[in-house]
Parts: structure tokens; C-alpha cells; sequence
């Protein structure tokens, strides 16, 4: 048959295709019972019409697939083919189910080889998704068991099918369309002779799958991120900083972004109220920007509630309980509420210029748009840390940073692309840029903001969503859908979190309260 005479149309199937229907059921099932009577047809289409799908070509039913709902936890339970089956072999579907299970994909013998199965599964995949189901499940037979039985068990030959050493051609088939082995069911059909009774349960999760409780709070899966390339430049006050920050918070939030994001100690020009003589003294400097946090935190934290949008407060310096100093990202709930993310790894300028020391604490943030992790500049060139963010189910990295030069900017630019990549999350990029000549350490900013994705065919070319003109103050913005995340970490072209090698290495995070004095387990 040439692909040119092929008309093939998905639908529904109807009772008037029983004719049809039943004629290949008898050719395809005759070795156990051929096909269900047109009353049990009838029942299963008036009680699931959409889980009932066929191809036809030019009117001739070549392919069917029939399935009903059933509850989850019974069916992920050992059970039989009968169970599904009532009085008057009358299927048993179950509107309130949470899951599908299916019940029979077969294809008329002519119209093997184009790959019309796939069609039909991805048709169910599609259903289960729009019905915000759990999984689809599945009694699958393993007709070709009979040939070696004699010589391996049934999870042998299961473990043979999987490494493809024997092709079975449900189960081969079944696995290559992303179902999974679950456990082995026996006597699930006892007249089926070639499998000598045994099937596989498998499974398909739905990974977009949403509990009705956690439906009703409408996770928010669309989010509008927006970044302030910010000049560095000289103020005269404090009450001047505050006033552009409320300036450009003000805009983000008539764009309706949930997101405001800041580069690394944006507010670094207030150092300049000192005169240049005061300024040689770098850490007198440093303690005397530390001295402006608490106002920063409090307005910042006050614009997010009435602008109704997080803030990604940049960094600023703050005065630890030791007295000691630390570059710290603010993040500013919308709701009110403040939580911080301090600088880990110090750069040797910070270092030798200013004594600033590395925090201790790493976490992934909880927010009305979706699991974020802040790592202030240099941080992100330590991958590590992004994957420990990544596996606690960040969706989004923020990366407020300062550069001087272009070789700096791309340093933190390429190791933040990376991080997108490997940990599969979008990545935020903002800077500063600017000359302030008047300003110790502030002589020169290099910076283009940008906002990465993962690299895959629901991205960008480039995986590049999003990124400012270098060197230009200006604001930027990037919707981000959180599904697609979702998407490639399941059944990306490559699915990078998925497939770590677990047993080879680990990473861990180590537990450093005993530098708060708090009590350790000596067990």
C-alpha cells in the first residue's frame, strides 16, 4: 500500500462503527474470545465517549483504541482482566476514577508499519492530560512468553524485552511509547495461552498532573519576570536611590510582572556621599554603605506590597550578629513578607578590599510564581550550587551580578547558561552599568542582561529568551512558562536531571549549625 493512498482521519468511535469494529476484534482476538458484543460497545461509549478513539481510512476502521477511568489505587493493586468486567460483560467505567486504563489498542493487520499505534496512545496521552488524570494504566499481555518459558521466568523475560534482547510485540511496543513495568499480574487473563496468563501492569504518568486541592489554589504556571539593567551613577541622598528604585518597581509592576529583579550592590553609589578622601578607607567605606540596608529592606519590602510584585532586591551589605560583613540578596514577598539569600563564594576583590565573608545557607524560595533560587554573581560559577537548588524543584535562578569588564560578565554570562542547561531551569541574569569615576571600586560596570532556558526544540534556537542592549540602562522583560520545564524534564530530547548517574556520585549539602553553637547528634 502506498502512503499516498492513505486518507487516515482520529475520531471517536460510534455505534455505527460496530460492524467494523467487530469483524477486526474477531481477526486480531481470536485466540481469546474475539470481540466484545455490541451492548457492551454500546454501555462504553454512552459512559466514556471520548476514551473510545479509531483511524480510518477513507471510511474503513483501521485502528481502535478502547479505555475507561478506574481509581488508582485499586488498579495499581494486583488484579484481574474480570475485575473491570460487571453483569452482562458490561465494562466498568468510573466516572470519579482518577486515572484511564486501557483496555485494547489493536491494527487492522493491512496497515502495520505506519506506526498508527503511536497515534492512538498519543491520542490517550493527550485525553489524560486535558482530564487532569493521574496515569494511564495497563493490563499488557506478553504473547511471545510461550516460546521461552521453559527457560526463563516471567520477570526474566520481562528484563530480556526491556534490554531489547526479545522483541515482544506488546510489550516492545509498550515500552517504546514511554510506559513503564509496574509489577507482574498473574492469571490476569487465564485463557490467554501464549502468555500463559501472566501481563505486565504498566503505567504512564501523567506528569502535568495536578491534585484537585492544589488545583483549586490555581498555581500560577505563566510568569512575567522583569530586570533593571541599573546605572550605576552618583546621588545626593538616600531618599534619591529609593526614588528611582520606586520608579522602575512602579513600571514593572504596570506590566504585570511578578518579578522585579536588581543587580549586586545596585545601591553601591551611596558611598559616594562620603567625600573621596573618606573613601580610601575601604572597609570604613563598606560599613558605611551596610549602614543604609535596614532603610533599603524596609522600602523595598514596602514597594512590593504596594505594587503588588516581588522584588529580587539585588544584594546589599549587611552587619552579621558577629559583626562580621556579608553581601546579601533580599527577596521581598508581595505578600509582605522577607527572606534572604547570602553571597557564598567571595570574590578576592570583596575579599581583600572590603573583608566581606561567605554565608552559610542555601535554599530554594517558595513563591506565588513558582521555586526560585538566588545565587549572587560569582556563586553561579560554582555548579554545585544550582544543582542542590535544582534538586529541590527550582524552577527559576536568579543572578543579580556586578562586572567590570566584558571577560568578567562572560564569565558569570557562560557559567549561567550552563546552569540553565544542566539543572534545566530558566536562568535571570541583571546587572549594572555605568562609569562613576568619583567612586573608589566603581570606575567601570559591563553588563547585558539576559534570561536562558533550557536548550531544547520548546525554547529558543539559542536558548536565549530574553536580554538587554550591553551598557544601556533599561528594563527587560520575559514570560516564562513553568510547564514547559516540566515538558523537558520528562520527555525532553535529552532529560539531563533524569539521567544522573546516581550510583556513580552524589552531592550533598553539609550541616554547619555547629557554627551557630547549636547542639549535633553525636550518634
Amino acid at each position: 500500500m502506498s502512503l499516498d493512498d492513505l486518507h487516515l482521519t482520529l475520531r471517536n468511535l460510534t455505534l455505527d462503527d460496530y460492524p467494523q469494529l467487530e469483524s477486526l476484534m474477531d481477526a486480531v482476538y481470536h485466540d481469546i474470545g474475539g470481540a466484545w458484543s455490541r451492548h457492551t460497545i454500546e454501555k462504553l461509549i454512552e459512559s466514556f465517549p471520548d476514551g473510545q478513539v479509531v483511524i480510518e481510512d477513507d471510511g474503513r476502521l483501521v485502528g481502535i483504541a478502547l479505555t475507561v477511568r478506574v481509581d488508582y489505587d485499586e488498579f495499581t493493586n494486583p488484579h484481574k482482566y474480570d475485575d473491570l468486567i460487571g453483569k452482562r460483560e458490561v465494562i466498568l467505567d468510573a466516572p470519579e476514577g482518577d486515572a484511564m486504563y486501557g483496555l485494547d489498542v489493536l491494527i487492522h493487520p493491512d496497515y502495520r508499519g505506519y506506526r498508527l499505534g503511536r497515534r492512538l496512545y498519543d491520542a490517550r496521552k493527550e485525553l489524560c492530560r486535558s482530564l487532569n488524570l493521574r496515569a494511564i494504566l495497563a493490563g499488557g499481555r506478553i504473547p511471545q512468553y510461550h516460546q521461552h518459558a521453559e527457560e526463563l521466568s516471567p520477570t526474566q523475560y520481562i528484563d530480556r524485552v526491556a534490554r531489547k534482547e526479545i522483541h515482544d510485540p506488546i510489550l516492545s511496543f509498550q515500552l517504546a511509547n514511554d510506559f513503564q513495568v509496574k509489577r507482574l499480574l498473574r492469571d490476569y487473563l487465564p485463557e490467554d495461552e501464549r502468555s500463559q496468563g501472566y501481563a505486565t501492569l504498566l503505567e504512564w504518568n501523567n506528569f502535568l498532573y495536578e491534585p484537585a486541592e492544589l488545583v483549586l489554589d490555581t498555581r500560577k504556571t505563566q510568569v512575567r519576570v522583569g530586570a533593571v539593567q541599573w546605572q550605576m551613577r552618583e546621588f545626593d541622598s538616600v531618599e534619591a536611590v529609593l526614588q528611582q528604585v520606586e520608579y522602575f518597581v512602579d513600571a514593572l509592576s504596570d506590566y504585570k510582572s511578578d518579578f522585579a529583579v536588581f543587580p549586586e550592590l545596585f545601591n553601591a553609589p551611596l558611598m559616594g556621599l562620603q567625600n573621596r578622601a573618606a573613601q580610601q578607607d575601604q572597609m570604613a567605606a563598606i560599613r558605611f554603605l551596610a549602614s543604609f540596608t535596614e532603610q533599603f529592606k524596609t522600602e523595598l519590602s514596602r514597594m512590593a506590597v504596594s505594587c503588588n510584585i516581588n522584588i529580587i532586591a539585588g544584594s546589599m551589605i549587611e552587619v552579621g550578629e558577629d559583626d562580621r560583613l556579608y553581601n546579601v540578596a533580599y527577596l521581598c514577598h508581595r505578600d509582605g513578607t522577607l527572606e534572604r539569600q547570602a553571597k557564598l563564594h567571595i570574590t578576592p576583590q570583596e575579599r581583600r578590599d572590603w573583608v566581606i565573608e561567605g554565608g552559610d545557607d542555601l535554599q530554594v524560595f517558595d513563591t506565588d510564581a513558582g521555586r526560585i533560587g538566588i545565587l549572587i554573581c560569582y556563586d553561579v560559577e560554582f555548579p554545585e550550587l544550582p544543582r542542590l537548588l535544582a534538586e529541590q524543584e527550582m524552577d527559576i535562578l536568579f543572578v543579580p551580578f556586578w562586572t567590570d569588564t566584558k571577560n568578567g560578565y562572560l564569565r558569570v554570562r557562560h557559567c549561567a547558561q550552563a546552569r540553565a542547561i544542566e539543572n534545566e531551569c530558566y536562568v535571570v541574569l541583571c546587572g549594572s552599568v555605568g562609569n562613576v569615576p568619583s567612586i573608589e571600586n566603581m570606575e567601570i560596570q559591563y553588563a547585558q542582561s539576559s534570561v536562558f532556558s533550557p536548550s531544547d526544540f520548546a525554547f529558543p534556537h539559542d536558548a536565549v529568551l530574553s536580554e538587554t542592549t550591553p551598557n544601556t540602562e533599561m528594563i527587560m522583560f520575559s514570560d516564562l512558562d513553568l510547564t514547559r520545564l516540566t515538558m523537558v524534564r520528562n520527555e525532553g530530547s535529552v532529560t539531563n536531571l533524569k539521567d544522573r548517574r546516581k550510583d556513580l556520585f552524589d552531592l550533598r549539602w553539609r550541616d554547619w549549625s555547629w557554627k551557630s553553637g547549636a547542639d549535633l547528634d553525636e550518634s
